[in-house]
């Protein structure tokens, strides 16, 4: 796994963390003593810290002075998961393979992301999703697939029907791609959506359009899903840190 790449998206303000007297970038909120980027860079340690490239924006300082051994790519605008991307996307080589992962969600383990990072090698995988299953409510994409099993794509939460809706299978946001196909669908990718954003989870369908192979690594991810955008979930996470 030496040529590994990673790209972990950390540009967020987190704007519904900022408390009194509070406005660190949402990553370097903290849990347990540490920021939540502390752990996700933990989890995904099996790849070098030069192959890490982390996406800033909000507050950059605080996160590079802080992360100081690793590579670092600016979100001048928060403009969606795939713009935090195409930021990152002079640090891809042609030929890599890239995870790509949320600064946010601190409680998924090594071991999930190294069978995220197997089954797209084994698989020989042109983009590879994490998916998975949690008791808990979370407002996820649901992962839509067809009468066979594979792929067809991910439906946001917002987006989904009734019958959708009652899909299990969530979207992680987690993800390993082929660098060139990566690069190649991101110019590709639109925001006519009504946040006017672009969206990473697109990236899988145009790919598959292509008639590339999509993978998926579903685990029951339970609260290792979870993201932290709120007081209560950034309480949460670190009562589950602190029973580990």
């Amino acid at each position: 796994m030496s040529d590994i790449k990673a790209i972990v998206l950390a540009a967020g303000k987190g704007t519904r963390l900022q408390t009194e007297g509070t406005d660190l970038p949402k990553v370097m909120r903290e849990a347990m003593g540490k920021p939540l980027l502390s752990y996700v860079l933990r989890g995904i340690g099996f790849i070098r810290p030069e192959n890490i490239t982390i996406v800033v924006g909000y507050k950059k300082e605080k996160v590079m002075d802080y992360f100081s051994g690793y590579s670092f790519a600016e979100q001048t605008e928060q403009l969606g998961t795939g713009h935090a991307v195409m930021a990152a996307r002079n640090s891809l080589g042609a030929d890599s393979q890239v995870l790509i992962c949320c600064g946010d969600m601190p409680l998924i383990k090594k071991d999930t992301y190294m069978d995220l990072t197997k089954t797209h090698l084994d698989g020989g995988n042109t983009c590879t999703i994490l998916t998975g299953t949690s008791d808990l409510s979370l407002p996820y994409g649901r992962v839509i697939r067809d009468a066979g099993g594979d792929f067809l794509q991910v439906v946001e939460e917002k987006d989904c029907d009734e019958h959708q809706r009652k899909i299990t299978e969530l979207n992680s946001g987690v993800y390993m791609f082929s660098s060139s196909a990566l690069l190649e669908a991101l110019q590709e990718l639109k925001n006519d959506n009504a946040q006017g954003e672009y969206y990473l989870t697109d990236v899988p369908a145009i790919l598959k359009g292509k008639g590339a192979k999509i993978g998926i690594c579903r685990r029951n991810l339970g609260a290792e899903i979870i993201g932290v955008n709120t007081a209560a979930q950034l309480s949460q996470v670190e009562d589950i840190l602190g029973h580990q």
